[in-house]
Order: C-alpha cells, then sequence, then structure tokens
C-alpha cells in the first residue's frame, strides 16, 4: 500500500479543517442542529407546573409551541396517546414524561414528570433543540440545612432586597422530615423561615422580597395547620420539586394559597416571575 507524503496528508486536513468546528461537530450537522425546532425550557417547564392545577384546558401562554413539540414525541415513543397532544401539559403529559424519565433509569425527584436538562435533550435527539435551560445546580448546606446552590442564590437576593439576614428553619432533600410539610420539602427548592423577632409588617417584606425573586411564599400561622409560625417558599421552576411542591407553585399562579384548601392568596401581590425571569428583568 502506498502511503499518502506528509505534505499530502497535511493538505488533506487542511481542506477538511474547515467543515469541523471547535467542538468536534461538522458544519454540515451544526447546520442541522441549528435547523431544528426549539423547546423553550423555561417556558415548558411553566406549563408543567401551572396546567395540571387548572380548573380547564387553558394552555400557558408563550409554552404551546414547546409543549407540543414535546408531547410529539412522547407519542412517538407510545408514552401518550395522539389525544393528548394539544400544547396543555396536564397531568396526562406529567405522567407520560414521569415513564420516559423511567426509562432512562431514573428513579426518585429524577422522575417527578417534570422535564430535566438531561432528559429534555435526550428527548429532543435529532427532534429539537432546548433553549432556555434551567438547573436547579447541586445541593449545598446552607446554616445546617441542605438546599441547591439556585435557591441559595436566590435567598442571597432577597436577602440583599431586604438588607437583612434570613435564618432556615428547613431546608430541601428532607423527605419525611416534617409531616406537616406533606411532601413539599422532599424535593428542591422548597425552605421555611424563622420569623423569630418579627412583625407583621416585615413578615408581609419578606414574602414580598422571596416573591420578587422568584419564589412562591406565604407567611403560614399556627391558626392554617399544625406549625407554629413560619414562611414558606417554593423555589418557581426548579425542576427538582416534589409533586407536591409542583402543586404549590401551580396554585400560586392560580392566585391560591398553597395549602390543601386551595384558598385565595392570602400573600403581598407582585409580578409573578421565575429566578430567570428576575435576572433579566
Amino acid at each position: 500500500m502506498k502511503l499518502p507524503s506528509c505534505a499530502a496528508a497535511l493538505t488533506a486536513a487542511a481542506l477538511f479543517a474547515p467543515l469541523i468546528g471547535a467542538s468536534g461537530m461538522s458544519a454540515a450537522h451544526a447546520a442541522d442542529v441549528r435547523a431544528l425546532p426549539s423547546v423553550n425550557m423555561e417556558a415548558l417547564i411553566k406549563a408543567a407546573q401551572i396546567d395540571p392545577r387548572r380548573p380547564d384546558t387553558t394552555v400557558t401562554p408563550g409554552a404551546k409551541a414547546s409543549v407540543l413539540l414535546v408531547e410529539q414525541a412522547l407519542r412517538d415513543r407510545r408514552l401518550l396517546d395522539a389525544k393528548w397532544v394539544d400544547g396543555y401539559f396536564g397531568s396526562t403529559t406529567v405522567t407520560a414524561y414521569a415513564k420516559y424519565q423511567k426509562s432512562l433509569g431514573h428513579t426518585g425527584l429524577n422522575a417527578n414528570g417534570l422535564p430535566g436538562k438531561m432528559s429534555l435533550t435526550g428527548l429532543g435527539s435529532g427532534r429539537f433543540k432546548v433553549t432556555n435551560v434551567v438547573e436547579p445546580g447541586t445541593r449545598v448546606s446552607t446554616g445546617g440545612f441542605v438546599i441547591n446552590t439556585r435557591t441559595r442564590s436566590m435567598l442571597a437576593e432577597a436577602k440583599r432586597l431586604l438588607r437583612r439576614d434570613l435564618k432556615l428553619d428547613q431546608g430541601s432533600y428532607n423527605p419525611g422530615g416534617d409531616h406537616t410539610s406533606a411532601g413539599t420539602h422532599d424535593g428542591g427548592g422548597v425552605v421555611d423561615i424563622s420569623v423569630e423577632g418579627m412583625n407583621s409588617a416585615t413578615r408581609t417584606a419578606v414574602v414580598r422580597a422571596l416573591r420578587l425573586v422568584g419564589f412562591a411564599a406565604w407567611v403560614r400561622s399556627p391558626r392554617q395547620g399544625n406549625w407554629p409560625w413560619h414562611i414558606h417558599a417554593t423555589a418557581i421552576s426548579d425542576t427538582s420539586l416534589s409533586s407536591q411542591a409542583q402543586h404549590q407553585i401551580g396554585d400560586y399562579y392560580l392566585g391560591l394559597n398553597g395549602l390543601a384548601n386551595r384558598g385565595p392568596d392570602d400573600g403581598p401581590k407582585v409580578t409573578i416571575r421565575t429566578w430567570e425571569e428576575y435576572q433579566r428583568r
């Protein structure tokens, strides 16, 4: 066999080099990826939290196109009947997405029916690209409690707005740690904040600051349940939320109090934003 000369090899490499990007992806493949439709992960997750709690099948504004792409992919994997491919991320779609997550070998919080970056990217392979990615980050310890880095950043910004510290009474990833929490603290994104030393006006100011940075937050009193005074806060769109916490987020968007009685929201009124939306404001 005749081997090419060194000069010939270098010439061939130079000819093909423009076709290969720094990531190792060919120009043609990169063009194919750019041509794929986009799933806006922020909008998708918002719909997955709100739609199952709606009394009707109203589609979450700005989410329909992304939800349809995900539902079509689930349908083609025989995880969702065609009649549910409607752009509405209701409980049937949540269940189908959880089945898809389990088919990947995920369990627990990683199979909660709420799209995460890894599972969503896999579902979209060759079908759609994922934009506006939301990630909870790694688990960290703060004040003796476990939360994730996204929640930590949100709390830090709320403290900055308030110009005061906030002491946690309970953190996240605490399954069975407090039966009065009804499973909301089983996953990520959920904290209870001490109101020790706070008067009514201060408690309200804290809830307002938490809401501004992307929490669904409420003052909880002993008359509402078997618990002491505290502030309960759930980070909107944290992809590691327990199903109970997901329901709280949906209820918050619908003007409810996040409790089992689904009463009217009793907190300060603010424009509802996720942490990502707050950062872009």
